[in-house]
């Protein structure tokens, strides 16, 4: 779920990126079409182009390592407390979002064909025309073409349909509907809506554009521009003839063409996206020079080592214990796996079992990478496994022993270390006198230098079914107990009241199973607060109404009454440039307030490549152990 997350960050970045260098870049030039095959593949390259990743390794020299036997799992106590799942927090807000928007597009498709079901159609080539008796603004549908003939002069009608004729020609609906498309999966990314604006504005450059060329009067084809603004009333998912922003699309009828020159624009979001590849698309392996695929290191003719480093990859884990498995039927599970943003190993837990003969679990969480050490295999001579680990604490070369969770009698243990057996604190000598046959598990904690172990023998784990078990309160069966991650115990008491025997048991985080092999996700960054509300563009005035006819025709005061009205309304218009210069300010000023949560999300990105591959060796996994 986080790598859905990510993905979604950085298609969402990309969105914003290919919007900016539309704004300040081409919205003003006159390469309507090319404006058009760029904002259209800006958003496909933002949702593929995060998908790409480029891998480049990295050979080092080996490091010469002498190891000793360490067999006692040492691991830091956590402080673990119940915490809420926020990646499914927000999986669900942004399902709903987007069911909800769903809902919307479908009511607006329902409207729409409501609009045109059962009407007469007339063809004309590849055109299909229904004049409505309904006030409702002309619009294009793929190839059909709607309007209300009794609403307007022929010449106005020739302008309409020349202007909706461009938009079916060249199949602007297809541009709507991706747009819409685009705007349902990322709906809470206001650039796409500014996006999406963008796009609309310029297929309306574009038919304005290709049908002036084809009218004489391009005066009256402005004069019909104003009048269809009139008409508020239009059908969503098509492309209206009416837009808002009128003003912008008569200033570009008006503008002189740009100079090819100016194309060279289009160039300058290459390097960005250049730039993006290689923060976050590249990921960098270290592969160590002339190592064995099998063995790494012998610490004598009867020892096989395979050496763990803090490079080691996902790939090279799954490599050992493919070995581990083939060569000494030992099954090796490797989990917990975190990595910090230079992709190195900083936790990471081993387990090692053959059957009943041997068994060891180690595990590592630090925010320092691993020290180097290794897992080595040897046989006895009356033919058992033994299974150990070996790191760089101690530079001797002690007989390798079995590991079956056993503390051996020499091991090191200080004085201030807490023992306790079957839930009862202990001395060592009690310790020392088990038998390891009887041991079930063992587990060392660590917190602030003061050590525990707690050893679960064999006669005590299985109490059988006439007493009673309880984990937090909650009676459960013998399999449940077997289930509950030892490291998750914080305190077992044991009662034995007229030979019946009790336990009951306290975990840290108040749960009792949880699939010890999970990889745990990386929190994500906060969203950052923005000191000011969304900026707004400013409120326009309202058009003039065109009189009836045309100036020639026509009642010719009220033609020079309008024509002094629209004068009026292009002060008014240009008394709101400076809103529209803040309102550029402030999307700057948005722009800058994203930066640090920018940085965070491309650590959080770093963390998420690594839980990404642990999910997928985790349900790859899971998958074949629910085939057997």
């Amino acid at each position: 779920m986080e790598t859905l997350f990510i993905y979604i960050a950085k298609s969402s970045g990309l969105i914003a990126l290919f919007y900016f260098a539309y704004y300040f870049l081409l919205r003003k030039e006159t390469f309507f079409t090319a404006n058009r095959w760029y904002l259209l593949a800006g958003l496909f390259t933002s949702v593929i182009l995060p998908w790409i990743v480029f891998t480049t390794i990295v050979w080092v020299e080996p490091t010469p390592t002498n190891f000793d036997w360490s067999r006692l799992p040492m691991r830091p106590v956590k402080d673990e407390s119940l915490e809420i799942n926020w990646y499914l927090v927000l999986a669900g807000a942004y399902i709903i979002g987007i069911a909800l928007l769903l809902i919307q597009f479908a009511f607006d498709f329902y409207n729409l064909n409501r609009v045109l079901k059962g009407k007469s159609i007339q063809r004309q080539a590849d055109h299909k025309f229904i004049d409505l008796k309904e006030n409702i603004a002309p619009f294009s549908y793929f190839n059909t073409i709607v309007y209300n003939s009794s609403l307007y002069s022929e010449a106005e009608m020739e302008s309409i349909l020349e202007h909706e004729k461009v938009h079916s020609e060249q199949y602007h609906t297809v541009d709507v509907l991706i747009t819409r498309f685009f705007c349902i999966l990322f709906w809470f990314n206001p650039f796409m809506w500014l996006y999406k604006k963008a796009i609309l504005q310029n297929l309306e450059f574009i038919a304005d554009s290709e049908a002036a060329k084809n009218i004489s009067d391009k005066k009256a084809y402005q004069l019909t521009l104003l009048k269809i603004t009139t008409h508020e009333n239009c059908v969503v998912l098509t492309n209206h003839f009416y837009q808002s922003l009128i003003k912008k699309r008569i200033v570009m009828l008006n503008k002189n063409q740009s100079k090819k020159w100016n194309s060279w624009k289009y160039v300058l979001i290459l390097p960005a996206l250049i730039a993006f590849v290689f923060l976050f698309q590249m990921e960098v392996i270290a592969k160590e020079k002339n190592l064995s695929p099998k063995v790494e290191q012998s610490v004598s003719e009867d020892v096989d080592i395979y050496k763990i480093t803090k490079n080691t990859t996902e790939a090279e884990l799954k490599e050992k214990a493919e070995i581990l498995k083939e060569k000494y039927d030992i099954k090796t599970t490797f989990s917990k796996i975190k990595r910090n943003s230079n992709n190195e190993l900083i936790g990471l837990k081993i387990k090692l079992q053959k059957g009943k003969e041997a068994e060891t679990v180690t595990e590592v969480n630090s925010s320092e990478p691993i020290k180097d050490f290794a897992i080595a295999i040897s046989k006895n001579e009356n033919g058992t496994t033994n299974i150990g680990i070996v790191t760089e604490k101690n530079k001797g070369n002690d007989k390798l022993t079995l590991s079956n969770n056993v503390i051996s009698p020499n091991t090191r243990i200080s004085a201030d270390t807490q023992i306790y057996i079957d839930g009862e604190k202990s001395e060592k000598a009690e310790m020392d006198e088990l038998d390891p046959k009887e041991i079930a598990t063992v587990n060392v904690t660590k917190n602030d230098e003061k050590k525990e172990i707690r050893i679960i023998t064999k006669n005590f784990s299985t109490i059988g079914d006439e007493n009673e078990i309880y984990i937090n309160g909650k009676k459960v069966t013998q399999n449940e107990l077997e289930q509950l991650e030892q490291g998750s115990i914080d305190r077992i008491d044991i009662n034995n009241n007229s030979g019946k025997k009790s336990m009951r048991i306290v975990t840290k985080n108040g749960t009792y199973y949880q699939d010890k092999n999970m990889p745990v996700p990386p929190v994500p960054p906060t969203p950052p607060t923005m000191k000011f509300k969304a900026p707004k563009s400013p409120a326009f005035p309202k058009a003039p109404k065109a009189p009836k006819g045309d100036p020639i025709t026509g009642d010719k005061k009220a033609w020079k009454d309008f024509e002094k009205k629209m004068e009026e309304f292009d002060k008014q218009m240009k008394k709101l440039e400076p809103q529209m210069e803040a309102f550029d300010k402030q999307m700057a000023e948005f722009d800058k307030q994203m930066e640090p949560f920018n940085k965070e999300m491309e650590a959080f990105d770093e963390k998420m490549k690594v839980f990404d591959k642990q999910m997928e060796e985790y349900m790859s996994k899971v998958e074949k152990e629910n085939k057997k």
